[in-house]
């Protein structure tokens, strides 16, 4: 039948059969480079090529086995063709130039341009195409049901079944790679963010707590006076109220419920205690994604945390936790004017109290974190003793020069960061 027909049709025939196998190949690339999370968010939005494509994707055994079925039809039949063609105009010798030919054509405008342009473009290509492929499968179901049959048989050797083609849940260093590779989709202050909730499973409530000897308590056996005067002059909300030492924790007092006693004039030592609530400890390896739902859950604001004897070793409040998802959003922490003194010469005098965290934070330096909390604790532990002033150590990039120490502790040091000077430099 072929060799009666004329080669103008024969020809005619060989193009559509490349437009369909260029069809194929390229719808075969476009969905499987979807973005399956972008894809659900336009189901979601009710988008018909959306819609299709993720129930053609829910199952892709079926749809590979239909593009495969329909893309080696359309190959082997336009070879077929070309080899008909090859004969008419070439005798036996076109079978040679024929094969040779249509793998070349087949290969350009068949496979790597149309896959080229699907895996540039797959929402372009897939949706349109996902319109004519589910009419097919709905047609071609029989076939495609016995091919997939004898496959997955098949797969199963290899502990694989086709019904668990679901996209896996996504776990918390593919959502991190995912937020990096965002580019400008997401902005960046949004992006750090993100980054930084992500990021709270791995610290801890010891890392982000104020230290023991910072905090601001009110003695119960003060003097009344001296309570009142304290009450009066505070800036925090809520304060730890002990007896005699910080040992002796009594309870958590919240400033605006004295204040409002102080202006009534019914302020005295027993409406006092009966406005002190009960302390509410916690644990210092505590992750800071626990404490917040923690916080959340006992409906409280401020923790005092212990370590396993169940001393006292600081005081963590929601701020706290919300300053390491959103940076420094208050002046009463770590700041130029108390804690990191720029230099002209590009060097920082920071106070030895100052805490790790924070500066790397504010400076978008990388000291580390793994061991103490503050400078004065790391460089003493990176000696093993109590330096004096004048001292100085390298760690990796940063040269910390010991500038004044006082009572056992280093209260100031110069950190020069020179990989940051060395960037700095102007070239020659």
């Amino acid at each position: 039948m072929l060799e009666e027909t004329s080669l103008l049709v024969l020809f005619l025939i060989l193009f559509f059969l490349l437009l369909f196998s260029a069809f194929f190949s390229s719808s075969e690339t476009a969905l499987m480079s979807l973005n399956r999370y972008r894809l659900r968010h336009l189901e979601q939005e009710g988008h018909r090529g959306a819609v299709i494509a993720s129930q053609l994707l829910n199952r892709p055994d079926r749809l590979i086995g239909l593009i495969l079925l329909g893309n080696n039809f359309v190959n082997i039949l336009a070879s077929a063709i070309a080899t008909v063609i090859g004969i008419k105009l070439l005798g036996e010798n076109g079978i040679v130039v024929a094969t040779f030919a249509l793998t070349l054509i087949v290969l350009l405008f068949a496979e790597v341009t149309p896959k080229t342009l699907a895996a540039l473009h797959p929402e372009r290509v897939a949706f349109p195409a996902s319109y004519i492929l589910k009419p097919m499968l709905f047609v071609l179901y029989p076939l495609v049901w016995f091919t997939n049959g004898i496959t997955n048989r098949m797969v199963r050797l290899f502990g694989v079944s086709p019904e668990d083609a679901a996209t896996s849940a996504i776990n918390t260093e593919e959502l991190r790679v995912a937020l990096m590779e965002a580019g400008s989709l997401i902005p960046t202050r949004h992006k750090d963010m993100l980054m930084s909730i992500l990021d709270l499973e791995k610290v801890t409530v010891n890392d982000a707590m104020v230290p023991r000897n910072e905090i601001e308590g009110l003695d119960i056996n003060a003097p009344f006076q001296e309570i009142v005067k304290q009450l009066s002059h505070c800036g925090h909300t809520r304060l730890p109220v002990y007896e005699d030492s910080m040992d002796n924790i009594v309870g958590i007092l919240h400033l605006r419920k004295a204040l409002h006693l102080i202006t009534q004039d019914n302020l005295n030592p027993e409406t006092l205690n009966s406005i002190i609530k009960d302390a509410y400890f916690v644990p210092e390896s505590t992750p800071l994604n626990t404490q917040l739902i923690n916080f959340q859950r006992n409906r409280r604001r401020t923790g005092l945390v212990v370590d396993e004897y169940g001393d006292l070793l600081g005081l963590i409040t929601l701020e706290d936790i919300f300053r390491e998802i959103v940076g420094e959003f208050t002046a009463d922490t770590i700041d130029d004017d108390k804690d990191i003194h720029p230099q002209s010469d590009g060097s920082y005098l920071i106070n030895g109290t100052a805490n790790i965290r924070e500066i790397n934070r504010n400076n978008d330096w990388s000291l580390p974190t793994e061991g103490p909390k503050t400078i004065n604790g790391l460089v003493i532990e990176y000696l093993e003793s109590i330096p004096d002033p004048g001292v100085s150590i390298r760690m990796d990039d940063y040269v910390i020069e010991v500038v004044q120490t006082a009572d056992n502790a280093i209260k100031t040091v110069r950190i020069h960061h020179i990989l940051e000077q060395h960037e700095e430099e102007p070239e020659s």
